[in-house]
């Protein structure tokens, strides 16, 4: 299951190559209950991908630098530098297309 993380550790993840895929969430959002399962399915599928969960409530100022306007909202990075993101409910041939 995808870590839990603050800035400073997201920040240190982003220096590293390779791929990342970034869940921000919040505990009250329905939707982000709704998907949490579908990206540990496939977290566990996928070889090679960095997975981590970003609760918008703590971690607030990653939220803003990353614009976060809505939940849940993956964001897909390779190499330190976003790919591309999704807002809402997720399929998952749609998320495994995106990383």
């Amino acid at each position: 299951m995808a870590n839990k993380v603050n800035y400073d550790e997201f920040k240190h993840l982003l220096k590293k190559d390779g791929k990342l895929v970034a869940d921000f969430y919040s505990d009250s959002c329905v939707a982000c209950k709704r998907i949490s399962p579908l990206i540990a399915e496939v977290e566990e599928e996928t070889e090679n991908v960095k997975f981590v969960k970003i609760n918008v409530n703590f971690e607030q100022k990653l939220a803003e630098e990353y614009d976060v306007m809505a939940l849940p909202t993956l964001v897909f990075f390779e190499n330190g530098v976003e790919k591309s993101r999704h807002t809402g409910i997720i399929k998952k041939q749609e998320l495994i297309d995106l990383i």
